[in-house]
Order: structure tokens, then sequence, then C-alpha cells
């Protein structure tokens, strides 16, 4: 069994969902969904990594496990890398980033993230990618794309459709989505803040083109399971429950 620590960044507010976190999902908060869903990896830890002492109570409440982080983060990297030097990491312990809103994630995918990483000792970050079967979804730009070279490491991320076409017609078979998961080695996240800013990342909203542009290298890997989607609006919210309603509140993959 590989060993990796899981890291949930939380924030209590969002713009499309107010305080989502604590949005009941088959009557537990979704926060609590996620770390329950994480929990069943098997990873060595389970950590909520927030700001807010509401989802720190919900957390610790259900028999969770809190890393209180400061509140002036511009993003959920900038939180883990400081949620790994409070828990004392080894620069060499494997973090897995489950995201506080997805909480259908299978478990085979966060236990992928911390193989990758084992397997590919020369890379800072992993994650994963899911085929583009619409062309629609290709040319969609909240639907970010990634392109890779032979042995898997990333060349590039966009929201472009990507690759293009000279002809007409779209890469059915070359489009990739990219799943927001991700796996970091601990000493990597230590580094974070010191990365260059960078335009790629300003012009794309991608903070991941950062840390690629900073020259780290990252391995992708199609995901070894579908991912449902996580949770940004009402709508999803009801979905969700709906989803819990149908497969229970605990996957056992």
């Amino acid at each position: 069994m590989i060993a990796f620590h899981v890291l949930i960044p939380a924030r209590l507010e969002s713009s499309r969902l107010p305080e989502k976190m604590l949005a009941d999902v088959a009557g537990k908060p979704l926060v609590v969904r996620v770390w329950e869903r994480a929990r069943s990896s098997g990873a060595q830890s389970v950590h909520v990594a927030t700001d807010h002492a509401r989802i720190a109570d919900a957390v610790l409440a259900a028999g969770g496990q809190v890393v209180r982080t400061g509140s002036d983060h511009d993003s959920g990297t900038s939180r883990l890398a400081e949620a790994v030097d409070r828990l004392g990491l080894d620069d060499s312990a494997l973090v897995v980033n489950v995201q506080g809103d997805e909480p259908a994630v299978p478990v085979a995918c966060i236990r992928q993230l911390a193989q990758l990483l084992q397997h590919h000792p020369e890379t800072d970050l992993a994650t994963l990618w899911m085929p583009i079967t619409i062309r629609d979804e290709w040319q969609d730009p909240n639907v970010v794309k990634l392109l890779t070279d032979h042995q898997g490491l990333a060349l590039y991320f966009s929201r472009a459709p990507i690759p293009a076409m000279r002809a007409s017609g779209w890469p059915e078979r070359l489009a990739r989505r990219h799943v927001g998961m991700y796996g970091y080695r601990a000493g990597s996240l230590r580094c974070w803040s010191e990365l260059p800013t960078s335009a790629l990342a300003e012009a794309e909203a991608l903070e991941q083109l950062r840390a690629l542009q900073a020259g780290w290298k990252i391995i992708c890997e199609q995901a070894c399971a579908p991912i449902p989607a996580g949770v940004d609006t009402l709508e999803d919210l009801e979905a969700m429950r709906r989803w819990f309603g149908e497969h229970g509140a605990i996957e056992g993959d």
C-alpha cells in the first residue's frame, strides 16, 4: 500500500452557491461527505484545510481532522502549502488534493494520483484527464483541455480548443478534458509561493500553468474511473443529493 496524505481545501465563501461546504447532502454537510469519501481511500491521514470556524466545527463534530490555515490565500494550492507546514509533513510525503465540493470522487482516482507520483519520482505534480467525446465540450472555455508528450508529461493546459485543427472537423481522439485533481510532493508545495508569476496562468486563469511555466514536471494520466461533476450551483447540489440517494454514502471501490 502506498503511503499518502489527503488534504481538502475548504472555504466558506462561494459566489455561485453561498456556504456550499455546509450544505446538507443526505443528512451531512457537503464537506463532511468529501472527508468521508477521502478517508475510505486508505490515506495515512485526511485533513480539511480551512480558515473558517464553522467548517472546522462541522468536520470535528463528525470525527474528522482539521488543519487551520490563514484567510489570505488566493488559491487552494496556496492553502495546501501552508497546511503541509502546519502538519510538519516530510518533503518526500505524497499529498493528494481532493476538492471540498466533490463528494462523489472515485476512491480509485485518489489512489491513482499517489501511485503516479510514486512511479514517477522525477515529477513534482500529478493530475488526471478524461477523453472529450463531444465537440461542444472541446470548444467550451469552461472546460480545461490539456496536451501531453509521449511520456504523459504535460505540455500545456488551455481553455481554448486544443489541439487546433487546420482542416475541418475536430480532434475527436486527441481532445482531453483536464480533471481538477492533483497529487503533490510536500516539498513541491513548500516551493509554491516562490514560483515566479506567470503571464500564461493569468491569461488563462489556470494556476497549474504557473507551475508548468516555472519548469515543474507534471505527470498526467487518464482517470481510471469516471469522475462525477462537483457542486458549483444549486442545480449541482440537487443532482448530488440525488446521486447519494441512488448510490449511498460511500463507494466501495
